[in-house]
């Protein structure tokens, strides 16, 4: 049959959805087996042991994309090819380890003859397949179970949904054991210190706000007017308004606090510019993680950001428009 737009988007459109019911399938089923494996996990990083996954074909490139997945969560992991496992690589096991055997039909030869060996090295070890019923479910310590209704596979040959079902429960799982261990952003960023994602988490607000003639704070004692020039100085929508004696940030000016002062009356220049500035603006320390300001840019649509250090005292400036430049949106 010749490809058209209207097939080829129709068959698309097929694929994701019989995809798409795998995982509702499979998130439906879970259950105390899941949470089982969750715990036993949890016990072996706390152990200092090592999660190990393995696989034949397909479920080969699963098993290596999981095991990249928990080491960037800093639970140790490895890939085991199962074959060359029973030829010399099983050095990698160690009494306390905890493996996780990949087959979506459970009968996989290779992972079967590994199952035995494996547990006389002291690995406890996890079934992950969707059949309850198979060789592998029944003769390990867990079983992760995902459920596939039928393959993405018009002939049913290729694997498809039984992979997506997979790494998405594989993926569920990190999650949770990273949550339970209480992980947080600046862990993260110690796993990933090179790449795009490793400058972003690691970047902090001080490394890339506005400093000096491009952040401009005055009393707010002085006037609009006065606050209006430095303003237009140094260029930016937003002027840091502080206590004149603490120094402590007050408020803030931007342009439409500016423009509404301007409907007061003809005199509203040689007002203080405590008058008309916002009062309490959102802030964010020096010290805070850049994606912490990319948030509060996010949430509340705002097109500066006042920078303060721990004594609340404005310290810099964040431009919405130098965000992207950041590569951080």
């Amino acid at each position: 049959m010749a490809l058209n737009s209207k097939t080829a988007l129709a068959r698309a459109r097929a694929c994701l959805q019989i995809e798409t019911k795998a995982l509702v399938a499979t998130s439906r089923g879970l259950g105390p087996e899941f949470t089982a494996t969750a715990l036993a996990v949890e016990a072996v990083i706390a152990l200092g042991g090592k999660l190990i996954f393995t696989g034949v074909g397909k479920s080969a490139h699963i098993a290596q994309k999981l095991a990249s997945t928990f080491n960037s969560t800093g639970a140790s992991s490895c890939f085991l090819d199962a074959t060359h496992a029973l030829h010399g690589d099983l050095g990698i096991c160690a009494d306390g380890d905890l493996a996780f055997l990949l087959s979506n039909s459970g009968q996989t030869e290779e992972i079967l003859r590994l199952l035995p060996v494996l547990k006389r090295f002291g690995v406890s070890t996890v079934a992950f397949t969707s059949h309850v019923g198979s060789d592998l479910a029944k003769n390990t310590d867990h079983r992760l179970l995902y459920r596939v209704p039928q393959e993405a596979c018009p002939l049913s040959l290729a694997p498809t949904a039984s992979t997506t079902a997979a790494l998405a429960l594989g993926d569920a799982l990190a999650m949770v054991l990273l949550e339970a261990r209480g992980l947080t952003r600046d862990d993260f960023a110690r796993y990933h210190p090179a790449g795009n994602l490793g400058r972003v988490l690691l970047l902090r607000v001080k490394d890339f706000m506005r400093t000096g003639e491009r952040s401009p704070i005055l009393p707010d004692t002085k006037t609009t007017q006065d606050a209006i020039l430095a303003m237009t100085a140094a260029k930016t929508g937003s002027i840091a308004l502080v206590h004149p004696r603490t120094g402590k940030l007050t408020g803030i000016l931007t342009d439409g606090d500016f423009r509404r002062s301007a409907l007061t009356g003809p005199d509203f220049l040689r007002q203080p510019v405590s008058t008309f500035m916002t009062r309490n603006p959102k802030t964010v320390r020096d010290d805070a993680l850049g994606v912490d300001a990319l948030r509060l840019f996010e949430a509340h649509r705002i097109d500066d950001l006042i920078v303060v250090n721990a004594r609340h005292q404005p310290v810099g400036l964040v431009d919405g428009q130098d965000l992207p430049k950041l590569k951080i949106v």
